[in-house]
């Protein structure tokens, strides 16, 4: 019987991986065999193009569309190695960042046009589509002051934007959830991680017989 995907997005600072490993645990605990992973990332190719669009010093001046094409392609690797064979084992994916961040961060706060992303994004991940996407919602100003705080003040090249561009992620975001809410769980991220957590296994825990 096919697993289940559920994707987490939200901007920086907004408590994503806190969530996905709690939800991990609680799968675990309730018997469930999980993989959790990340975009970029996720396969050794994806690994290696994280580094070049956080880390690496040639990523400075990247033009959009470049680090599109990047993100893209870790994903359409991630989607065809990982994850998809993974949901063809019955298997539950838990997933940092899908399509969803390509469409806003991208689509929206680098103004590509959207059609064109869209294209690209639906090309990258063929048929496979997240079940559920968790999008955990918070104020960019309160997300970059616990990103600040917990990196010391070291920002990786995405993190350096100016508060505007995150700013535009977060509505990217909630038009996106809005208009497809089949889909979308939105969890208001300034609740205590203990009730962001409890919102979230109650949407889950309804899908769970599938994963069986």
């Amino acid at each position: 019987m096919a697993g289940l995907f559920i994707s987490f997005e939200g901007g920086e600072g907004c408590g994503k991986s806190t969530q996905i490993r709690t939800l991990n645990e609680s799968l675990q605990a309730a018997g469930h065999k999980v993989v959790q992973t990340r975009e970029p990332g996720g396969t050794p190719l994806g690994e290696a193009i994280r580094n070049l669009l956080q880390h690496d010093e040639v990523g400075e001046g990247m033009s959009p569309e470049a680090e599109l094409l990047l993100f893209t392609a870790s994903r359409a690797q991630h989607a065809r190695a990982l994850i998809q064979p993974a949901i063809d084992a019955g298997q539950i994916v838990l997933c940092d960042r899908y399509l969803d961040s390509t469409s806003v961060y991208q689509g929206v706060a680098r103004q590509i046009d959207p059609v064109s992303v869209d294209t690209i994004n639906q090309f990258a991940i063929g048929q496979t589509l997240p079940d559920l996407t968790i999008l955990i919602d918070l104020d960019p100003t309160v997300g970059m002051e616990r990103v600040k705080a917990r990196s010391g003040g070291k920002l990786d090249r995405m993190e350096q934007e100016a508060i505007e561009f995150f700013e535009a992620v977060r509505a990217g975001y909630l038009k996106a959830a809005a208009a497809d809410p089949q889909r979308f769980l939105v969890v208001n991220g300034d609740q205590s991680i203990e009730a962001i957590q409890a919102e979230i296994w109650e949407a889950v825990e309804i899908l769970l017989p599938t994963a069986h």
